[in-house]
Order: C-alpha cells, then structure tokens, then sequence
C-alpha cells in the first residue's frame, strides 16, 4: 500500500495587517457557520437529511473538524472557502505580504489532504465542495451518498 505523506511548512508569525481595513476583514472572518455552509446545511435539510455540525469525526485529529458529519453512513462534508483552500477558478493571493501567504496557503492545502488520508484510512467518505457550488446540486449529491451508504438493516423479528 502506498502512503502519502504531507508535510506543512510553518510560515512563521503573521505579518501586521496591510491596513486597518485589513485587519477589520481579517478579524471578522467566521471559521464556522459560514454563509455557503448554512446554504448548504439548509439544503440537506430540506432534503431530510440529519446530520452533526462542526465536528471531528473518529479516527482523525481532534482538531481537525468536518464542517457537515453523517455518522451512520460515515460521510464527512467539507465546504471549502476559494481564499482559504486556495480554489484553482477563484483562490488570488494577496498582493501584501505574498510570499507569507503563499506558504500560508500551501500549508492549508496539505493540512487538507492529510485530513483527507486520514478520514479514508478511518473508513470515511470525504466530500469536499467549493464555497461557489450550488448548495442544491451538492445536497442532491450528498444525499444519494449517504442514502448509498447507510448501513442495511435486519429486518425486525
């Protein structure tokens, strides 16, 4: 079996912000319960489909947390920011402090696909989706893997 091994590169400490303006967007980013997550979420919803939020599922690092979880089928959803995650359609990267950014950036793309590795090692399913999908085509999607994935039930005696 061939393994993968990511290796992340600590960029060092942050920069100052490039101006106040800045600093104010950066301050007010959200790490959980982002716009397209709740779009999405909404859309599993109406779907039927119940599911945990910001959770780390089993046999990960406990830090690293699924933006969507479903247990039963072992499915972990990931919406993915285009800045953050760094989409090859939409993802720029500043033009301060570029080179901090770059590796900073790089860093997260590893640390994506280590979390990934780990997930499937764990017998999970990774979607990962970019914050652009449209949240019903990924809902449609998402519930014929988990309807795909549950496990089979006995029927009752």
């Amino acid at each position: 079996m061939l393994q993968v091994v990511y290796r992340y590169v600590d960029p060092g400490p942050a920069p100052g912000a490039s101006s106040a303006a800045t600093s104010g967007v950066m301050r007010r980013t959200r790490q959980v319960g982002t716009a397209p997550e709740l779009a999405v979420r909404r859309a599993l919803h109406r779907r039927g489909l119940r599911y945990l939020v910001n959770v780390a599922p089993p046999g990960t690092n406990r830090r690293r947390r699924a933006d969507v979880v479903f247990r039963g089928p072992r499915i972990a959803l990931f919406v993915d920011g285009c800045f953050w995650h760094s989409c090859p359609e939409h993802g720029q990267l500043p033009k301060a402090n570029r080179e901090w950014w770059r590796v900073k950036l790089h860093g997260v793309v590893v640390r994506d696909h280590d979390t990934d590795a780990q997930l499937t090692a764990a017998g999970w399913l990774v979607v990962r989706v970019w914050e652009h999908d449209d949240p019903d085509e990924v809902a449609v999607r998402v519930a014929a893997l988990v309807t795909s994935r549950r496990p089979v039930r006995p029927p009752p005696a």
